[in-house]
């Protein structure tokens, strides 16, 4: 890993590592291939998971680094969950969160990222704790309503790019933040995609029914 953080190249006259890069690359493949709903995005959400941690480490980041260990984690359910829910025909059956899955989304992401920052500021384990945490916590919120297959889990991931950017570049990690600003336009698509195809399977029902 010490090669992969110590090589790299010269992109726009921005010096990115081996490790930044191809798990940048590989965190938008997850992107991609979630939006098709195929079981290959937790195996490559994990490789991508061990690649950024080794990078936040190094940019003395603890949240983004700690969230790696997380991911992983829900990654493992994920591919479980996906397992349990394919249809023949729709593949990976997804829905609409009820509005008490919702507030719970909510309230688990506000009291997160207070406990989550608290806990940095603590241990001195980031130098911009409140941010760091609620990337941190967004991130566990989106994977565990996308391993659940709720469409909100898109929504939730355009506020996690909204507070990485701008931490991402004061990181000084600006492939990263280049990287998150392609992820909002992927995960604006994905939203559209996973939103048709719930309300494709609500009607399925319905019109076997009436058939």
């Amino acid at each position: 890993m010490d090669f992969l953080l110590h090589h790299g190249v010269t992109v726009l006259g921005q010096w990115i590592s081996i490790a930044e890069l191809a798990g940048q690359v590989f965190a938008l493949a997850v992107v991609f291939l979630a939006e098709r709903r195929t079981l290959w995005t937790w195996p490559v959400q994990v490789g991508a998971t061990v690649l950024l941690f080794s990078v936040y480490i190094s940019a003395h980041l603890g949240g983004l680094a700690s969230r790696q260990i997380a991911i992983l984690a829900i990654s493992l359910y994920g591919w479980w969950a996906w397992n349990r829910r394919s249809d023949p025909l729709y593949g990976v059956v997804v829905r609409k969160g009820r509005w008490t899955e919702r507030a719970a989304m909510l309230a688990g992401f506000v009291a997160g990222t207070v406990v989550m920052a608290l806990a940095l500021q603590a241990l001195n384990a980031s130098w911009a704790p409140w941010p760091d945490a609620a990337i941190f916590v967004g991130t566990l919120v989106a994977f565990g309503a996308q391993g659940a297959g709720l469409v909100e889990f898109w929504l939730v991931w355009l506020v996690v790019d909204a507070i990485g950017v701008p931490l991402q570049i004061s990181s000084g990690l600006y492939f990263s933040a280049a990287i998150y600003i392609v992820f909002a336009a992927l995960v604006g698509h994905g939203w559209w995609s996973w939103n048709r195809t719930a309300k494709s399977v609500r009607r399925a029902p319905v019109t076997a029914a009436s058939s």
